[in-house]
This record gives structure tokens, C-alpha cells and sequence, in this order.
């Protein structure tokens, strides 16, 4: 068989993960066994922190309802209860956001849950 040397199609894989790896401190920038090791585990944790990303922004809507809720004399769990059952359909995300920028809107909204 013919002697294969693999100049392209190798360089250009080899490349392709140092471009990558551009930012790595020292040798996981420079050299590939070190770059093509610590791409991998990047490319992991990044699939990794897609998902816990959705579960902390969920965190941070529920604690700043809740803040802003206590502020106007309910709990968080009254509160989403009382929606729910008045059929506000408002998620998390737009509450969290109403009570930091507009909390006399909150007010409003925490009311119109409470009137029975």
C-alpha cells in the first residue's frame, strides 16, 4: 500500500482545534494533545451550563418575586396561587421583571390577584 502522510486533511483538523482552544492558558492554546483535551471538556461544561443556566434565572424570577411580594403583604406561594387560580397568565420571567422595574404595576398585579 501506498504511504499516506495526511498533510491537509490532518492540519486542517488539528486547526480547526487550536482555533478553538485560542484563549487557553499556555500549552491547551498551543499544542494540540493539550488543546484537543480541554476543547472537550469546555464543549461539555458548556452543554452542561446551558441547562443549569435555566435553573438559575428560574431562581433569581422566584427570589425576586418573592421580595417583591412581601413588600406588598403576601407570600410567594399566596401569590402564584392566587394567579393561577384568577387565570393571569403571566410567567415568572415578565413578574420578576415588573417587580424590579415597575413596582406600583407589581402592586397593581398582586391586587388584582387578591380580589375575590
Amino acid at each position: 500500500m501506498p504511504r499516506v502522510k495526511r498533510g491537509f486533511k490532518a492540519r486542517r483538523r488539528r486547526n480547526r482545534v487550536l482555533k478553538h482552544a485560542k484563549g487557553y492558558y499556555s500549552a491547551r492554546s498551543r499544542q494540540f494533545r493539550d488543546a484537543i483535551e480541554q476543547v472537550h471538556r469546555a464543549w461539555s461544561d458548556a452543554y452542561t451550563h446551558r441547562k443549569l443556566k435555566k435553573r438559575e434565572f428560574r431562581r433569581l424570577w422566584i427570589a425576586r418575586i418573592s421580595a417583591a411580594a412581601k413588600q406588598n403583604g403576601i407570600s410567594y406561594s399566596k401569590l402564584m396561587g392566587a394567579l393561577k387560580g384568577k387565570g393571569v397568565e403571566l410567567d415568572r420571567k415578565v413578574l420578576a421583571d415588573i417587580a424590579v422595574s415597575d413596582p406600583g404595576g407589581f402592586k397593581a398585579v398582586v391586587e388584582a390577584a387578591q380580589k375575590s
